[in-house]
């Protein structure tokens, strides 16, 4: 393999990981806090989880043999990290897997415009939870076809609404409301899991670990930016929590129906991979029966959708999701790499600066975000 298709390979694993049911919540925060308060959030997030992927990826290239992230966080931080991994890795799952419950509902409403929003939710989980009980899981990988699709959805969107869009709609900012995003943006980045992947496809060519990390980090935050600048544009502030929903009810009925049909395909897809990694590590890591680990992945979240769907909606339940899972998974990362310069037992093929200071300053970040998102859920403002 030449190194360039090798880089574009390594490249689409990240962009295909990143890009997700996380886009169609990004306009909603980014109404919310104003389009350049978010735009300062998807650039300076996104530049965040760029510099944790590369530390992730210094981890992966200072450690023989390929491993997962609650593999490398056994090997530096002992048991408690690799706990805490896999609780942070499980919760972002469990997470992903409400909103996508709570997210289908109001998309299928919206398409078909009779019924309820409960209604089309216990039908797209009864479809869904059935798929990963009988393990299909030949449906699942049908999410790789979504990554050009995305690209292609975003141009027509472009196309067909850069007319409409009001330029007024995308000067507002707010030093107040900066980190309303936060938990959104950070959801829609998570894709850390994807970094040892992408070392096992690039290997014998190590060295081109960093260039596919940096180039599929910055391709997502440019299509983050751009379809949040089109629906903010074009929906202003009646931005929908599920972005095509409002972008439709503004661009026709062709619109509502092209956005809302790959919504639900997007956020199918991903609910049964997710359930699917969860069933797997219920099944093979922990050494639970198929049953069990089915009723774990699918029944336990779609309880806590039923206890909460009246109090939280899709954007909430991802600003969480992001805040808490992925900023708890960032914290991780940051102590896995300093302590890898110590006990790593491979040459790596770059090295990432690290000091005491800027550790500190990530990880009270992280924390923060985790207070901030946490207050927010529950009603609480700091200012």
């Amino acid at each position: 393999m030449s190194k360039m298709k090798a880089l574009a390979e390594a490249t689409a694993t990240l962009i295909g990981t990143i890009i997700g049911a996380g886009i169609f919540a990004i306009p909603y925060v980014s109404a919310k806090a104003g389009f350049l308060t978010a735009l300062i959030d998807i650039v300076l997030i996104g530049l965040l989880v760029m510099l944790m992927n590369l530390y992730v990826g210094e981890v992966c290239l200072r450690t023989r043999g390929i491993h997962q992230l609650t593999g490398y966080a056994a090997r530096y931080l002992g048991k408690w990290g690799r706990r805490l991994m896999a609780f942070s890795m499980v919760f972002g799952i469990y997470g992903a897997l409400v909103a996508y419950l709570v997210g289908e509902g109001e998309v299928l409403f919206a398409i078909f415009g009779f019924g309820s929003q409960l209604l089309y939710s216990l039908i797209f989980f009864a479809a869904a939870s059935l798929i990963v009980y009988f393990g299909l899981k030949t449906i699942a990988k049908s999410e790789l076809i979504f990554v050009p699709l995305m690209l292609a959805i975003v141009g027509v969107i472009f196309f067909f609404g850069f007319k409409h869009i009001d330029f007024g709609n995308l000067g507002e900012f707010s030093l107040k409301r900066i980190f309303i995003p936060y938990g959104v943006v950070l959801f829609a980045y998570g894709a850390t899991a994807a970094v040892p992947e992408m070392r096992e496809e690039l290997l014998k060519k190590e060295n081109l670990l960093k260039k596919s990390i940096i180039l599929g980090m910055i391709i997502s935050m440019v299509i983050y930016a751009v379809f949040a600048m089109l629906v903010v544009g074009i929906t202003g502030k009646a931005t929908t929590e599920v972005a095509t929903i409002g972008l439709g009810n503004v661009l026709g009925e062709a619109m509502l129906l092209l956005g809302n049909i790959f919504a639900v395909f997007a956020m199918f897809t991903c609910f049964i991979t997710l359930a699917f990694a969860l069933k797997g590590m219920y099944n093979y890591d922990y050494g639970l029966g198929d049953k069990l680990s089915w009723f774990l992945s699918c029944i336990i979240p779609f309880g806590v959708f039923f206890a909460i769907r009246k109090f939280v909606g899709f954007a909430k339940i991802i600003e969480a999701t992001g805040a808490i899972g992925l900023g708890l998974t960032g914290i991780l990362v940051v102590l896995m790499a300093k302590r890898s310069e110590k006990l790593g037992n491979r040459q790596p093929e770059y090295r990432m600066p690290k000091n005491f200071v800027f550790s500190f300053m990530i990880i009270a970040l992280y924390v923060f975000g985790m207070l901030y998102a946490i207050a927010d859920v529950i009603g609480f403002r700091f200012f």
